[in-house]
């Protein structure tokens, strides 16, 4: 059977075990498979326990698809692993943990782990570098709205400062022209020129141009970048100074939050960010595609049950 190209495609093929196999070695092991802790290619497969074992003597010879990467240790076959990956890669809004329980059979908590784990494979693992030529730099703010909050919660936060227990989200969006500009989002303490200056400069190369709007947090960005402000209370746009895109892009991801989430703890933000960032950047690439550049991060990552709910104050 061809490659996937529709999640009925992938539910269709991932059924086969061969195939899962097929697909993982050549994404995994374009050039053959090796010891993942050796890297050794004496190995051979244990066609009944579905693995392979290294031929060299050394603790760990044992290992199988799953080993070294996101699925690790899961008892969760990769004939649901792999159609899970493709509806979190593919669904623009994202999706449910609660949807993914119900189509796989799975219960939710499990179903939650299991896209939590997806969404570290979708973190950029480039080292980012710095962003260059026309960038848009914004902030938004993320947290239940206070009318919507139990009474007790809302004296609790003090829902009188309308920004006490929201989130601050700090946006950079590189312009490379329609539909290939690439986001770049990152969680901060504030939205103090401290704080939002310094970030800039960490992720922009000097002398780039930089657009913002008139928050007085980015009036010191001049020194290092050609500096251009529109003025929201006087317009939007002025010619190219703007910050469009990335408004576009918080509505995208408020929607997916507010509208598939409903309900994002803080401490878990930064995944959402990362799941939300990855789509956008890949959108105009097929879902086959975005699939496989998933796929792709799996190796070399875990996240455990105990990291993910903080018990072993690790945040991966």
């Amino acid at each position: 059977m061809s490659a996937p190209k529709t999640l009925l495609d992938a539910v269709k093929h991932f059924a086969d075990f061969d195939n899962c196999k097929a697909f993982m070695v050549a994404r995994r092991w374009p050039k053959g498979v090796t010891c993942p802790t050796c890297g050794s290619d004496s190995v051979y497969w244990d066609s009944s326990r579905k693995g392979w074992e290294c031929k060299t003597r050394h603790p760990k010879r044992k290992f199988t698809l799953k080993t070294g990467t996101i699925f690790e240790d899961s008892p969760i076959g990769l004939d649901k692993w792999l159609p899970v990956v493709w509806m979190i890669a593919n669904a623009k809004n994202g999706i449910s943990s609660y949807e993914v329980a119900r189509s796989i059979g799975v219960t939710q908590k499990t179903a939650w782990f299991m896209l939590q784990r997806i969404r570290l494979a979708m973190q950029d693992r480039s080292g980012g570098g710095k962003l260059g030529g026309e960038v848009e730099v914004d902030e938004t703010f993320i947290g239940g709205k206070a009318r919507n909050m139990h009474a007790s919660k809302r004296r609790r936060l003090n829902q009188k400062k309308t920004l006490y227990g929201k989130v601050a989200v700090m946006g950079l969006l590189e312009r490379h022209g329609e539909g290939s500009s690439r986001v770049r989002t990152l969680i901060v303490p504030n939205v103090r020129k401290h704080e939002l200056a310094a970030e800039v400069r960490r992720n922009v190369e000097p002398d780039s141009a930089v657009y913002t709007d008139a928050l007085r947090s980015y009036s010191d960005l001049g020194q290092t970048y050609t500096h251009r402000v529109i003025d929201h209370a006087e317009a939007y746009v002025d010619g190219a100074v703007h910050t469009n895109g990335l408004e576009s892009y918080w509505s995208l991801l408020k929607r997916s939050i507010k509208g598939t989430y409903v309900s994002v703890e803080p401490f878990h933000l930064f995944r959402y960010l990362d799941e939300q960032a990855f789509r956008f950047n890949e959108r105009t690439h097929s879902d086959a595609s975005r699939f496989n550049f998933v796929v792709d991060g799996i190796v070399g990552r875990r996240l455990t049950y105990e990291q993910l709910i903080g018990a072993t104050g690790e945040r991966p």
